[in-house]
């Protein structure tokens, strides 16, 4: 199967976790782009539910798909959030926001009962740290921000994301530096030192957060893995 026809397969195994009535999160990324459209065919059929989006690209397809959006701010909790990964490792610890949204993204898998990360199986390893880790920081000072991050050895280098040339702003007016390593041996450490240094807003590492993983493989084949086990 294609990447694009495995990602479909874990969107649609993924929409069997989404009962009636649910309010849900929803992720960001290609995989979690087939759930929900998954989602909206369903709604046609009957379901009904609300979801909680974690990027404007996520909401524009949600509202396209008809699902009815809330705010975080609105709701108590929410249930389930269904979301994508970059990197996913055996103790279930993740490398999340290469699409730019890790900052509500972690708002709302922090929110949730549940978490369950979809993905095809190129993003299961056995460490982290071939991705680039985002780590988003205010525009104010960040190229101090990269200084500090370097000085206290917390990674080998560091680029300012861009698109088309241009300074990559996220949804929350920051900017996203990308910190590239060969492993990383303790996300948990890491995750802590980043955010001791000011102007950090968030890291792209979700530790100790994801129950479960839907992965899909070539052969067409979708597993269930418990993270927490």
């Amino acid at each position: 199967m294609s990447r694009d026809e495995i990602k479909k397969e874990v969107g649609i195994y993924a929409a069997d976790f989404v009962q009636q009535g649910m309010t849900i999160g929803i992720g960001s990324g290609s995989t979690v782009h087939w759930f929900i459209e998954e989602l909206g065919r369903r709604l046609k059929q009957g379901l009904e539910i609300t979801a909680v989006p974690t990027s404007m690209q996520s909401k524009q397809l949600a509202s396209n798909a008809a699902i009815p959006i809330s705010d975080l701010n609105s709701i108590d909790k929410l249930v389930l959030t269904i979301d994508g990964a970059d990197e996913i490792d055996p103790q279930g610890q993740l490398i999340k926001g290469g699409g730019g949204a890790l900052l509500q993204e972690k708002i709302v898998a922090a929110s949730s009962v549940e978490l369950i990360i979809i993905a095809d199986s190129s993003k299961l390893v056995q460490q982290l740290g071939k991705f680039p880790l985002p780590v988003e920081v205010i525009q104010f000072g960040y190229k101090q921000v990269e200084k500090k991050i370097m000085a206290a050895g917390l990674c080998r280098k560091i680029s300012l994301r861009k698109n088309a040339n241009e300074v990559f702003v996220t949804d929350q007016g920051h900017y996203i530096l990308d910190c590239y390593y060969e492993k990383i041996t303790d996300p948990e450490t890491l995750n802590r030192a980043l955010h001791l240094i000011p102007g950090v807003v968030e890291t792209g590492l979700f530790v100790n957060m994801a129950n479960k993983a839907i992965i899909g493989y070539e052969d067409g084949n979708v597993q269930m893995i418990d993270l927490r086990v």
